[in-house]
């Protein structure tokens, strides 16, 4: 089109404007990480490449020796990166250089503070390093053609990282694209040869495509020798023995972006009927659309060493999206599919041979002082797996941790094992309770009884928690209750005849508070489980719980009709004046006060605050007159 030769000058999207500024004045404490970003950027484009021309050889023009180029110029104070790649389009180039196009951008851009720690993990998390350039450059120049295109269709693209850039048509003789940074002054070391090379060999040694430099200058010599200065080998198909920990953390920043070291990882070849290796990274930080369920997610594939596609969401089920790395067949065709990978027979024998090494993995993790870094983030992504993953249910059971009664520190988790070890000789189930945060769970009425008997009681407040539990139903053996779900079954025979008493003692109470509240609850009772508190509010054994129910409703569901139990303490002072009151209507006053205290209590909403509000400050004036 004619226009295309049209120089244009174009504004940044909004939350690219942000970040690049942030980008400047932030993130200067490690300005290096910039020149991994863009050698890893290049290496994508020539996977890219190397997977379209399987289908269209012509895409290569007669060059399929791949390479990255670095140049360094002190003169011109200049770094350039160069790649033999897919590169872009005058349109792509737009849209990918001058726009963030991932879902939840709005979200990404609040959560920013400028607190430098805090953004530089949130920018590995978002995986924007293009715009790490601009650390180190006043200015940058992308030179671009896409493969397959001529060469009066390269692109230019250049901008000062500020409010906005230009384009324009610049013709380019090679496909691929060379970034060109102008370093600041405080930044002119990144010119120095040997400098630039350090940087390379810290950051992107395990880089499968030469990274090429010119070599040092002999006397005598004219023209530069090009020569690569990393093993240009795909790390995985090394022995684990050859490889180092520092190659796999830098390796992980390659493929997730991430500014962190991974929490640990697994690097595995299989041979026999399948053959494939796999190297699997757990992250210590979650990446900022962990949430959303649809959000892109999955391995790299390979196929013979031969990149094929970005998440490919196949080999591990959705609860655990969290993982990083890459898996290479050596038995898929190489032009598969994501359509063909839903249905090959060998994807579902490597998903279930790779979901089960994560958990393996995750096991060995739980034994160190880094599970709690990974609990706190993950843990309730790993609990969706409960009702995900039937067959490895035992094994998820295991790595969930809770708070309990035991510490009540909201920050110091158990184990079911940790749990199970602990209870009572005659203790046959596992006890929970649910609420809306940590506190409140602590100081329910429904504990009383729990904390009075030293039986131990996990404290949930995820709101995957309740769910998770009925999905689990058992842990070896062990029922998993609610302590708020169906009546406190007596331990024993004394207990029960205990029970019995109480219930003869408070027959004419418990009849007038049932008439009282006969349209908020299904019926009243006494209970056992009271010590402390006057009253609680409990569902049915086989109904469902309040939480879920709340759940349910936020999302648009259609849940059964159902009413709560009140439970009463008859040896509480309340009750014992509610009895002696012979005023019918100041009894139903006095009894909607409780019902409402005891829904307040496990964190609920009262559906008429007002009304509550006015029958207490009428109660109040009472006693004082």
């Amino acid at each position: 089109m004619a226009s295309d030769a049209v120089k244009e000058t174009l504004g940044f999207q909004t939350e690219a404007k942000q970040l690049l500024q942030l980008m400047i004045h932030s993130l200067y404490s490690n300005k290096e990480i910039f020149l991994r970003e863009l050698i890893s950027n290049a290496s994508d484009a020539i996977d890219k490449l190397r997977f379209e021309s399987l289908d269209n050889e012509a895409l290569l023009e007669g060059d399929g020796e791949y390479q990255i180029r670095v140049s360094a110029d002190k003169d011109a104070k200049t770094l350039t990166i160069s790649d033999n790649g897919i590169g872009m389009t005058r349109d792509e180039a737009i849209e990918h250089l001058g726009t963030i196009a991932k879902s939840g951008t709005a979200s990404f851009m609040q959560a920013l503070t400028g607190d430098q720690k805090k953004d530089a993990q949130l920018i590995g998390q978002f995986g924007v390093g293009f715009y790490s350039a601009f650390i180190v450059a006043d200015k940058v120049d992308v030179h671009t053609r896409r493969a397959g295109t001529t060469a009066g269709e390269g692109v230019l693209w250049s901008s000062a990282g500020e409010a906005d850039f230009t384009i324009e048509s610049k013709e380019k003789p090679t496909r691929g694209t060379a970034i060109t940074l102008y370093l600041k002054e405080t930044c002119l070391d990144f010119a120095d040869d040997w400098r630039a090379r350090s940087v390379i060999k810290k950051y992107s040694d395990h880089i499968s495509v030469p990274v090429m430099m010119h070599k040092p200058s002999e006397e005598g010599s004219s023209e530069p020798e090009w020569e690569a200065i990393n093993e240009a080998t795909a790390m995985w198909t090394r022995s684990k023995t050859d490889v180092t920990d520092d190659e796999y953390k830098a390796f992980y920043k390659h493929i997730s972006h991430d500014f962190e070291d991974p929490l640990t990882w697994s690097h595995n070849k299989v041979e026999g009927k399948l053959e494939y290796t796999s190297l699997l990274y757990i992250p210590k930080n979650a990446p900022f659309d962990l949430w959303n369920r649809d959000m892109a997610r999955g391995l790299k594939l390979y196929v013979q060493r031969t990149f094929i596609m970005d998440e490919a969401e196949q080999f591990l089920p959705l609860y655990l999206r969290f993982v990083k790395g890459i898996v290479d067949s050596n038995d898929l065709p190489l032009n598969v599919s994501r359509e063909i990978l839903q249905k090959e027979g060998a994807v579902e024998s490597m998903r279930s041979a790779l979901t089960k090494r994560v958990l393996d993995m995750l096991s060995k993790l739980s034994q160190s002082d880094d599970y709690g870094t990974f609990w706190s983030t993950f843990g309730p992504v790993v609990k969706e797996g409960l009702g995900e993953d039937f067959s490895n249910k035992d094994k998820i059971a295991k790595l969930l941790r809770f708070s309990t009664t035991h510490t009540n520190d909201a920050a110091q988790t158990e184990s079911f094992d940790a749990y199970v070890e602990r209870m009572k000789p005659d203790q046959e189930k596992i006890y929970y309770i649910f609420a809306e945060n940590h506190k409140t769970a602590a100081k329910s009425p429904h504990l009383e009884y729990f904390r009075e008997k030293g039986i131990e009681v996990l404290l949930l407040s995820d709101r995957i928690d309740d769910w998770a539990m009925m999905q689990l139903g058992e842990y070896e053996g062990k029922k998993i209750q609610d302590v708020a779900k169906g009546e406190l079954a007596g331990d024993n025979e004394e207990t029960k005849k205990e029970q019995e008493a109480l219930e003869k003692s408070s027959e004419g109470l418990v009849e007038r508070m049932q008439a009282a509240l006969a349209e908020q609850v299904d019926k009243v009772r006494p209970s056992l489980r009271l010590r402390e508190s006057p009253t609680c509010l409990v569902v049915g054994e086989y109904d469902m719980g309040a939480q879920m129910r709340r759940i349910m409703e936020a999302a648009g569901q259609s849940v059964p009709p159902s009413k709560p139990i009140l439970e009463i303490n008859p040896e509480h002072p309340l009750l014992k004046m509610l009895d002696q009151e012979v005023d019918e209507d100041k009894f139903k006053d006095l009894a909607l006060v409780l019902f409402d205290q005891a829904q307040l209590a496990e964190g609920g909403q009262l559906e008429d605050p007002a009304s509550y509000v006015q029958r207490l400050n009428a109660l109040l004036l009472k006693m004082s007159a």
